[in-house]
């Protein structure tokens, strides 16, 4: 295999919503290219993409598959994505390193919820898009219905390339309006034949052909006005607007195509790579520092991971693009991330499972390596003569937890290893051991997210876990001041323990004033501050101490241990035992012991006081809320919302947006456990949604009465 120079390279990433038919797209590039000598094909379990046992097994993608084809002198490289937006991760990996997305569509579905939230994400990474409409042999595929729902529902403006001449069964012919050509298809590897446009035909395709132009001389001066001279363009000077037009988002081209029987396939290739933007022509990547970093390979080179692999046999897998420079075998990098040197000993191009060795890659490329030491998904490696480190790929936040455990307790240390790996696989899964939960907690995009990694445990690795509600990280404060004295006592033969301290304790708030004196139950207290201290808790919020003992009734020596003692109650909250924050405690009296006072009888007086006020300063539970947008077909708006209102949401707003309807909504985290799985189901999986935390509240008065209710406060002096 040759080494492509970056003018020769693109970089591609078929998208679109699950059953777009992505996969048998990128296996007919494949053939189309001779890199298989034959197509493999979903149901028989043999295509380069899809290759491992629990795609096999659902008949669809779930990791991205890399792969490439070379065609007309040229390397495409391809990422393959799936549809599903609880795997959504590997399609943010690929558009890092991908310059230009295709847009695979069902011809007998339109454009989907999977159409609009791919079509977003590509908007969001500012990517330029290309149009498949695919599968139309299908029975019921209609081209029409699908640009029309394209240009109903994108951002992005079609503008047809080619149109069918048969859909349905008989589908084998399409009229292609910038060659001004009608391509027939003979057989079902790709042979094709040049036909001139039938009659029938003609009106229709030089009206496309002129709405083709007119859509290319708009981005550029010189070719509106040869337009408006000749008041048609040539297909050169098609291509040629065209390409800015890609470039800018404004519009997307639209193909035809059946990757099943390879109808179309050349034709799309053949214009992505005289249109579609390559490794010189597309953005330049950028580094932490705001530095553009060419294509360049003259330069000091620099390689950004954006996928890892752990492969059974082999290990770990790399996969990379070369961001500048050339990348031959034995190279050895600084990884800006560990400060570690790695020594790339052996490169390969990648086609899905197969690996074809090479001895160079050069800037704009992308491939893989193996047995890297500590390398990871968005570390750069760079010449140790010129550090850099490439802006990271900007997960989306998760939109589910679950607590996670071991069925058998003795596993519970090989599955934190498993987690890890897990992790290194697919940074969007999160995994955390929660002190304050005292439960390990997972996070992804979905359900189905984390219940594919529950199956690969359990296939893989033979580790069997459950999943289960996680507990809630509830907040607890006051809303009025309060007062309490305690003594500790406690006499076993020798010295004893004693210690009294009486407190009082208010709610915090930024810029309240100093304390002077408090009135409670009837009782003047005046303050005289003799020490000030402020904390910022490490779960939120603030303590405040004051010491204000007059007279010596309390050593200074043992404040310290006093307000040792409130801490281990602030991190242990009196109401449900979650932490405790925004409080302001005076200690201003107290009586201590010539010989049996000391730090421990200290400690538990200040603990005791403190959970006493507390429990008479109006205590409030605070649960946390999350801002939740929900993007749905109009038809299920109804039943969204009534689900929504059901768990306590409030409703902040709704709005149409070309078919789906978004709504947006503030729901207590304790309500969303399983809301993905509740929505796929009210709406046939046709709607997604993202969560993402906005502040405390306090919780209503009948689920706080059921939290008080629920916990035993285990202190024990």
């Amino acid at each position: 295999m040759k080494n492509y120079s970056a003018k020769e390279i693109k970089n591609i990433v078929l998208i679109g919503a699950p059953g777009a038919g992505k996969t048998t797209l990128a296996e007919a590039m494949a053939f189309e290219g001779k890199v298989i000598d034959r197509r493999g094909s979903i149901e028989t379990n043999n295509t380069i993409s899809d290759n491992t046992d629990i795609e096999h097994e659902y008949k669809r993608s779930i990791f991205s598959t890399t792969l490439f084809t070379e065609f007309m002198d040229r390397k495409l490289n391809i990422i393959d994505c799936p549809g599903s937006d609880d795997f959504c991760g590997s399609l943010f990996s690929a558009f890092k390193v991908g310059d230009i997305g295709i847009m695979v569509l069902n011809a007998q579905n339109g454009w989907e919820v999977g159409s609009e939230l791919q079509s977003r994400y590509a908007r969001i990474l500012n990517k330029p898009l290309v149009g498949v409409v695919n599968q139309l042999d299908g029975d019921k595929a209609n081209f029409d219905a699908t640009v029309e729902g394209i240009r109903a529902n994108s951002s992005v403006k079609p503008v047809i390339v080619q149109y069918p001449i048969n859909q349905g069964g008989a589908f084998d012919s399409f009229i292609d309006v910038l060659m001004m050509k009608m391509y027939k298809f003979v057989d079902e590897n790709g042979k094709r034949e040049e036909h001139p446009i039938p009659e029938s035909e003609m009106e229709r395709a030089t009206a496309l052909n002129q709405e083709l132009a007119e859509a290319a001389a708009v981005y550029d001066d010189a070719l509106m006005e040869l337009y408006f001279e000749k008041g048609s363009l040539t297909q050169d000077d098609i291509r040629s607007g065209l390409k800015l037009g890609v470039a800018k988002r404004d519009i997307m081209p639209i193909f035809c195509a059946s990757g099943k029987r390879d109808i179309g396939t050349k034709r799309l290739m053949e214009f992505i790579i005289n249109v579609g933007p390559g490794p010189l022509k597309a953005p330049a990547f950028l580094s932490t520092e705001g530095e553009e970093l060419m294509a360049n390979a003259e330069e000091p080179t620099v390689v950004f991971v954006f996928k890892s692999q752990i492969e059974q046999h082999i290990g770990e897998i790399t996969f990379f693009r070369v961001i500048r420079g050339k990348l031959t075998e034995g190279m050895e990098f600084v990884n800006s991330r560990t400060g570690n040197k790695e020594k790339l000993s052996q490169l390969f191009a990648v086609a899905g499972k197969n690996r074809v060795k090479v001895t160079e890659l050069s800037a704009g490329d992308i491939g893989c390596t193996v047995k890297l030491k500590g390398t990871r998904t968005n570390d750069t490696l760079s010449a140790p003569s010129a550090p850099v480190t490439v802006e990271p790929i900007a997960f989306p936040d998760p939109r589910y937890r679950a607590a996670i455990k071991a069925k058998e307790q003795n596993d519970e240390e090989k599955l934190g290893k498993l987690l890890n790996d897990a992790k290194y696989e697919d940074p969007t899964i999160l995994v955390e051991y929660s002190k304050e939960l005292k439960q390990t907690i997972i996070q992804g995009q979905g359900e189905h997210h984390l219940n594919i990694l529950k199956q690969r445990l359990s296939t893989e690795n033979k580790m069997e876990v459950e999943f289960f509600a996680p507990k809630i990280p509830y907040r607890e404060t006051i809303t009025k001041v309060a007062q309490a004295d305690y003594r500790h006592k406690k006499q076993s033969g020798g010295s004893g323990q004693f210690g009294e301290v009486h407190m009082v304790i208010e709610p915090y708030f930024e810029g309240m004033p100093e304390p002077t004196k408090y009135k409670v139950n009837g009782q003047e207290i005046a303050v005289s501050v003799k020490g000030k201290e402020e904390y910022d808790m490490p779960w939120g919020g603030k303590l405040q101490f004051y010491n204000s003992v007059v007279g010596g009734a309390i050593d200074t020596r043992f404040m310290p241990a006093i307000l040792k003692g409130i801490m281990e109650k602030m991190d242990e909250g009196p109401l449900t035992g979650s932490y405790a924050r925004d409080i302001r405690v005076v200690v201003y009296y107290g009586k201590m012991h010539p010989v049996d006072s000391n730090e421990l009888s200290f400690k538990l007086a200040g603990r005791n006081a403190f959970k006493d006020a507390f429990r008479n300063a109006g205590p409030k539970i605070m649960e946390p809320i999350y801002n939740v947008e929900v993007l749905t077909p109009s038809e299920y708006m109804g039943a969204v919302m009534s689900d929504l209102q059901n768990r306590r949401a409030m409703i902040m707003g709704m709005e149409s947006d070309k078919g789906f309807d978004r709504l947006n909504a503030r729901v207590p985290l304790a309500e969303l456990y399983r809301y993905s799985t509740s929505l796929s189901s009210l709406t046939s999986g046709a709607a997604t949604y993202t969560m993402q935390f906005a502040q405390y509240e306090q919780v209503p008065a009948d689920v706080q009465e059921k939290l008080l209710k629920a916990y035993t406060d285990t202190d024990e002096e």
